[in-house]
């Protein structure tokens, strides 16, 4: 099969992707039994992000000059990603979590510093020695970008930055911060929306760390900037391209979203199998009744839709198509399913799923945390009526 064609597998995976998703299964799979325990720390998961490092694992899309493994037989895929996302996220959520991360922050700050800058820093991650946070959010802005308020002016050899940026991930452990603000330079060429890349122990820069629900080993702050210098070579893409870059970023990663909820939810899915299987009323498996077997084959059918759903969608990126309405599509139902099929998990445990002794609450936290990210389900249904009205008729 040729490169071409590995790039196009709608409904069926081809022989390559068959291999690296058993390759992804077969590191993960030891990783499992520690996520509950994981779920109830604050410790940052430095050494899953080490055994990942040395499996290749964060290095996906990056150079080998890098240390990465841009390459994976012939080509690397958008499916790919999907598939070691899932795969990842079935055994481990923290493990998708650091794969989500780390193989888009790498990529992206390889592909937009000058190499001299980018160099130890993308090595950094690669290697799973830390990790860079993004900085888009803001208590005003979210998904609409255009709506930040936090500024960058120009200085002598750099920029000054002000503002706030909210609820970002891994901003309580990176080193760093990719951080969309409003520049401002002498000439309307100069100015716009621009990434900067922010170490977090620069100057001016302080941290509010927020209590979670979900998410605990991973932390999630509100980092203000006061008069933070950062030097021109840390712009990221060039000034005023930095709306460029969210956008263009968004419809993978609401893509990947709705495959780690989507790994997660086929996990609680098994463990409940399993338990009905065993567990009797009546002098019977209670799988045996149908109040118990039909939310199984409901979910079970749902899941494997928004799957396949999100799929096609990665499958349209590899083929050079758009896919905007697809990712939304996909970040929609994929994370609404995944959360029905968790909470029919947890009744189906009765009191046992209650309890913070098996992990299908821990699950329902941080797919929740899923739901949120990337923009909430209504961001999602603007974007597909967009796509399907138009603008102007939504507007």
């Amino acid at each position: 099969m040729s490169a071409t064609d590995a790039l196009h597998p709608p409904v069926l995976f081809a022989p390559e992707h068959e291999e690296f998703a058993q390759w992804v299964r077969e590191f993960a799979a030891p990783h499992a039994e520690s996520y509950l325990e994981r779920a109830h720390r604050e410790e940052f998961p430095w050494d899953l992000a080490e055994k990942m490092a040395a499996q290749g694992l964060l290095g996906l899309g990056v150079s080998d000059e890098n240390g990465g493994q841009g390459r994976i037989g012939e080509v690397l895929t958008k499916t790919h990603l999907g598939i070691a996302h899932e795969e990842l996220a079935y055994a481990n959520f923290y493990l998708s979590q650091l794969a989500y991360t780390n193989n888009l922050t790498g990529p992206l700050l390889e592909r937009f510093l000058a190499p001299d800058v980018a160099k130890d820093w993308v090595r950094g991650i690669v290697e799973g020695r830390h990790v860079v946070a993004l900085g888009l959010t803001e208590p005003g802005s979210g998904s609409d970008a255009m709506a930040m308020r936090a500024k960058a002016e120009k200085v002598d050899g750099g920029w000054k930055l002000n503002g706030e940026k909210t609820s970002i991930t891994f901003a309580p452990h990176a080193k760093a911060m990719i951080t969309f603000v409003k520049a401002r330079g002498a000439t309307p060429e100069e100015s716009g929306v621009t990434a900067f890349l922010v170490p977090l122990d620069s100057d001016g820069v302080s941290m509010q760390k927020f209590p979670d629900a979900g998410w605990k080993p991973l932390g999630r702050a509100g980092v203000f900037l006061d008069d933070v210098f950062v030097p021109d070579e840390y712009v990221i893409g060039g000034v005023g391209n930095g709306f460029r870059l969210v956008m263009s970023e968004f419809d993978y990663t609401r893509s990947v979203i709705g495959l780690m909820s989507t790994g997660v939810a086929r996990k609680a899915l098994d463990i409940t199998i399993d338990y009905v299987k065993s567990r009797k009323a009546f002098g019977k498996p209670v799988a045996s009744f149908q109040g118990v077997s039909f939310p199984i084959a409901e979910n079970a059918t749902k899941l494997e839709a928004a799957r396949w759903l999100t799929y096609r969608a990665l499958s349209l990126a590899d083929a050079g198509r758009p896919f905007t309405k697809e990712a939304a599509m996909t970040k929609l139902y994929a994370t609404d399913v995944s959360l029905q099929t968790i909470r029919d998990c947890i009744v189906a445990h009765g009191h046992s799923g209650f309890a913070e002794e098996l992990p299908l609450q821990a699950m329902l936290r941080d797919v929740s945390g899923l739901e949120i990210g990337e923009g909430t389900p209504q961001i999602q249904k603007v974007v597909i009526g967009r796509a399907l009205l138009g603008r102007e008729a939504t507007a």
